[in-house]
């Protein structure tokens, strides 16, 4: 069992916790909780290590075994540590280290998801788990937007990470992708045609803006049109995460209906 503060592992579990460049430079992130080590394990994830202590449900142990079956690395923290680990005020008593890979974009696209300038975890998990709901092909993360594989943008994914092609891109790679595609870039934007008037069955991009600036510049010098969502009252606008979610949805509901 690992008692000591100074354990290797750890100090590698607290650096992918804590920075953006710690992650791209190991090439690793952090997954917290039974239901995101079982979709890691269902998608055929690459593991590092797993690390759990002994309050673990008997749903984790059973993964647990699994996984040492499978030949993970596993070991046991003592549970003061692996308080000191989570990110959650409710711990699960398990965690893992997992390659951080990209799931390859496929040749012919049809629906692509840009979050430009999301900086709120939160708000970035939530349109990562709609987009795999909505069958959203990549989500290209521009510079200015928040790391995905931050431990509370993936405990908000709710496995996502391990079923969306999540690819952080430069202007320059993004507009690439989307001319070589041959898609029509739509910006969320107030002023913007109303949602239900507008064909979404096209091949197309959603770009979503920041909760504080909107979208950057480089989004507007890509778009084709702006998209808005119709709503009543004196209600000024809706949250990045849900105005995206709403969006996507409108594109399932057109392209899976028969009448627009």
């Amino acid at each position: 069992m690992i008692t000591s503060t100074h354990n290797p592992k750890l100090k590698i579990v607290r650096a992918l916790l804590g920075r953006a460049k710690e992650r791209r430079d190991a090439g690793a992130f952090v997954v917290e909780g039974v239901r995101l080590v079982e979709e890691a394990v269902i998608s055929n994830w690459r593991f590092r290590f797993a690390l759990y202590d002994e309050s673990l449900s008997e749903r984790g142990r059973s993964q647990v075994e699994g996984l040492k079956l499978q030949g993970v690395d596993v070991e046991e923290v003592s549970a003061s540590l692996m308080k000191s680990l989570s990110e959650t005020e409710t711990p699960q008593g398990v965690l893992a280290v997992l390659e951080l890979t990209q799931l390859p974009i496929t040749n012919y696209p049809t629906f692509i998801l840009i979050p430009d300038q999301i900086r709120d975890p939160g708000n970035l998990g939530t349109l990562l788990r709609t987009a795999a709901a909505a069958g959203v092909q990549a989500v290209l993360l521009p510079p200015e937007t928040t790391d995905a594989f931050a431990p509370k943008v993936v405990r908000s994914g709710m496995g996502a990470h391990f079923r969306l092609p999540i690819h952080s891109m430069t202007w320059d790679e993004i507009e690439q992708v989307v001319k070589l595609a041959g898609l029509q870039v739509f910006l969320a934007d107030m002023d913007g045609q109303s949602c239900w008037e507008m064909d979404l069955r096209q091949p197309l991009v959603l770009v979503i803006g920041g909760e504080a600036d909107g979208a950057s510049q480089q989004a507007r010098n890509l778009t084709n049109g702006k998209i808005s969502i119709p709503m009543n009252g004196n209600t000024e606008s809706l949250n990045a995460g849900v105005a995206g979610s709403v969006l996507m949805f409108e594109v399932v509901r057109q392209r899976q209906s028969k009448d627009i």
